[in-house]
């Protein structure tokens, strides 16, 4: 009689890589009871929230969900976390939380004085001018 670990073994070595992920994302589901994925997708349906496009079969795998409130964690059965994105929107939206915390000078950002009332910020350590002042430059240019 062989133990677990080494039924374990024989059965990764047999698997690709690939395969052995999509074992271990199916236990896990199976031992957390609950794919967040599959519910939004049944309660919101097959389309991007942002842009309308709709999916179907292999394609499908392109539309993702968005947690809302940022925390992956927060799953509520009723789906009010969550909007079905394309990978498109879905990193645009990062994206561009990204860029906003970076021009703003990050968390306390809503605070702060604009770069021209504030010239200690406008200035990295070293005197340069940091690259969100650029980007505030170009911005204002363009208005």
């Amino acid at each position: 009689m062989s133990s677990d670990s080494d039924r374990m073994k024989k059965a990764v070595e047999k698997l690709s890589p690939s395969e052995f992920v999509r074992q271990l994302r199916k236990e896990k589901e199976a031992a957390e009871g609950f794919d967040y994925r599959r519910a939004s997708l049944a309660l919101h349906g097959h389309i991007c929230a942002r842009c309308g496009r709709e999916f179907e079969g292999a394609d499908l795998r392109l539309l993702t969900v968005h947690h809302k409130d940022g925390n992956h964690y927060n799953n509520p059965r009723d789906g009010s976390n969550w909007e079905n994105l394309c990978i498109y929107c879905h990193e645009d939206i990062h994206a561009r939380g990204v860029l906003a915390s970076m021009i703003n000078g990050g968390d306390d950002a809503g605070n702060e004085k604009p770069p021209e009332e504030n010239p200690a910020k406008s200035k990295s350590s070293d005197g340069m001018v940091s690259m969100a002042d650029k980007l505030r430059k170009l911005l204002d240019e363009g208005k």
